[in-house]
């Protein structure tokens, strides 16, 4: 059995997290979740801690907690549907909170079950039996080179974990998105992904590209205050090449920190940039859809996202045919 080496192990922390509910995952089934519902595994919020808090099975907890195994040999699992098809890169078996109750140990498995997601599926073994630590996060890079649409969490014999993150890279069926003509080629379930911005003291560039609509204000990307010259900016990899036809920036909940104006540009390469916008005025709260302002200027593979000076977005659509 290996133990867990986190030394150069968070370069997978960019990925996107496909076991997210945020991101549309499911968690379809388990064993045994006594005293915390499986659920838990897949909230977008970090574990909480409530002292006084009980149930008429024992101590409140935010994860997933099954009871004290009795039988030798055996152990417990989970099974995730994630939020879309893609290739694991690494995990994080969160145990925070869990001293004295976390899991010995813990395997990890994906697959592709064409249907219900019974232990008895044909699982690929993606982390071997690994020690954990408890109160922790515990990475885990993963080797894999196959595209998954769930995974299995098997703990050894028991106990409890507050999340599951599973991060990795969207392998989209490109043959039916293409059948669809028009799609949002910047989404992040489609493969879309933002490689970096200028700030996002607030909210997280990777919200703008989610699925569904923001929720409030911390489910957007939002920057800190600008006391000096310039603006804020985020770059958005397309999910595959394409041709910008409209633009969908949604600044909903953002009633006195909207940015006042925006423009985009775009790219093949993210070093030579073409206006795809030109500066237009966001409205604080709104939604705003700009296809006669997109300049025809044909495929491209990143787009840049200036707002000015700063402020917060809840969502970024760009929607166009892909190559």
């Amino acid at each position: 059995m290996t133990t867990p080496d986190q030394a150069g192990a968070e370069g997978f922390l960019d990925c996107v997290d496909l076991a997210s509910e945020r991101f549309g995952a499911v968690v379809i089934s388990a064993n045994d979740d006594f005293f915390a519902p499986k659920e838990n595994l897949i909230k977008r919020s970090a574990p909480r801690w409530i002292e006084e808090r009980y149930t008429d099975r024992g101590k409140w907890m935010d994860g997933w907690e099954t009871r004290r195994r009795r039988d030798e040999g055996t152990h417990d699992w989970c099974v995730v549907q994630l939020g879309a098809r893609g290739i694991v890169r690494g995990v994080d078996v969160e145990t925070t909170y869990f001293k004295g109750n976390y899991p010995e140990s813990c395997a990890i498995d994906a697959g592709n079950p064409s249907a219900g997601s019974a232990p008895t599926v044909d699982w690929l073994e993606i982390l071997p039996r690994t020690a954990l630590k408890g109160d922790a996060h515990n990475l885990f890079p993963i080797d894999s080179a196959v595209p998954v649409t769930h995974v299995q969490l098997r703990i050894f014999p028991d106990g409890g974990v507050a999340r599951l993150r599973v991060y990795g890279n969207v392998a989209a069926d490109w043959d039916a998105l293409r059948a669809r003509g028009e799609i949002d080629l910047a989404a992040a379930v489609h493969g879309g992904f933002v490689v970096s911005c200028s700030d996002m003291f607030f909210g997280s560039r990777n919200n703008l590209i989610l699925p569904g609509d923001a929720t409030h204000m911390g489910d957007g990307w939002e920057t800190k205050r600008r006391r000096g010259p310039g603006h804020d900016w985020s770059i958005v990899r397309l999910a595959a090449p394409g041709a910008i036809r409209r633009v969908e920036v949604d600044t909903r909940h953002f009633k006195g920190n909207a940015p006042g104006a925006c423009d985009l540009e775009g790219s093949v390469d993210a070093r030579a940039w073409i206006p795809l916008v030109d500066r237009v005025p966001l409205r604080p709260d709104a939604v705003h859809v700009f296809e006669r302002e997109v300049r025809a200027i044909g495929d491209v593979v990143y787009v840049r996202f200036n707002i000015y000076p700063d402020g917060g977005v809840g969502r970024l659509r760009l929607y166009g045919v892909p190559r």
